[in-house]
């Protein structure tokens, strides 16, 4: 079988998950590769290691670079310190007059507690990166290469935490509001009401594009081993719960060759776990890949992985 669906015009937004070591990384950028043959794409990794520069011999950064050596991809590795300290930046004002208007806090603690992180924000932010970019409109497909399971699933859970945030400063500015409200009989809104406003549309257009299976697709990348399909049926379950459905799984590393003894226990060790994948994801599309005789780094490396992904299986090493 063979990826499919990813050509679909109203698909905006691909998201690749799973356990580390899997080949999310890989998977993902020559699923890009592919895509950007036909559409203008950009590659988006939100994993702090960000092991994409490697996988493309290219150094990426945050900032949007063309890809070398093609003709329709870019690339940006999106650092969430980063997003949320210039989020920081553009809205202290917004942030200090909350702290100010909504607690008993003196300046200096006000100033400190603006250097704490706020829970959820910086992968929020990250989001808000990529919203960002597809709502900019200056690409057709946006594909993104996550974290190990726990960050990605903290970074599709960073909605909801924020929105519990801004919940909590709305209550603290209702209170203010009020408070005015009592004492000179009306309140105007200000920048700070704007900023909560503001920040409430960003949560929703998050949610929005997540919880839309014609914009958005999230593709689970798996091994043949028992810890990784344990794992991968836990991100299933947690994204299930936040109504986003995957359609399709990879299976990576699959050993095909009989070549050698290591080979056939290899593959002997690997049936009941390709057998078990099967039973449990009958209901999605499974693309098999086998495992490489080398690492899979530079463009020629991921153009044959591009090749298994998109169902071209003549591909010499």
């Amino acid at each position: 079988m063979a990826l499919t669906g990813l050509e679909n015009n109203d698909l905006k937004l691909i998201i690749f998950g799973g356990k580390g070591g899997v080949g999310k990384t890989s998977c993902a950028i020559a699923t890009a590769l592919a895509l950007s043959e036909n559409f203008k794409t950009l590659l988006i990794s939100t994993d702090p290691a960000h092991s994409v520069s490697d996988c493309l011999e290219q150094q990426i950064g945050f900032k949007v670079v063309k890809v070398e050596g093609t003709t329709g991809l870019s690339a940006i590795e999106v650092f969430a310190d980063e997003a949320l300290s210039g989020f920081k930046t553009e809205h202290l004002g917004e942030l200090k007059k909350l702290l100010e208007t909504s607690t008993n806090l003196d300046n200096e603690d006000i100033d400190e507690m603006l250097t704490l992180s706020i829970p959820g924000i910086d992968e929020a932010m990250s989001f808000k990166t990529i919203i960002d970019f597809i709502e900019d409109g200056g690409y057709d497909k946006y594909v993104v290469d996550t974290a190990p399971t726990g960050h990605a699933l903290r970074l599709i859970a960073s909605p909801k935490l924020l929105d519990e945030w801004i919940k909590v400063a709305a209550r603290m500015r209702w209170k203010y509001r009020f408070m005015i409200t009592s004492f000179s009989g009306s309140y105007q809104q200000d920048e700070v009401d704007a900023f909560l406003l503001n920040l409430k549309k960003t949560v929703k257009r998050i949610e929005n594009v997540l919880r839309d299976n014609t914009k958005c697709e999230f593709i689970p990348v798996c091994i043949p081993e028992a810890m990784a399909i344990l794992e991968t049926g836990r991100l299933l379950s947690d994204l299930s719960k936040s109504e986003i459905i995957a359609r399709q799984i990879i299976v990576n590393n699959v050993m095909v060759s009989e070549g050698c003894d290591f080979c056939k226990r290899r593959m002997t060790g690997q049936r009941p776990y390709l057998q078990k994948i099967n039973e449990t994801y009958s209901h999605l599309n499974k693309v098999e890949v086998p495992m490489f005789p080398e690492e899979i780094k530079g463009l020629e490396a991921l153009n044959h992985l591009r090749m298994y992904l998109f169902g071209d299986k003549h591909v010499n090493w």
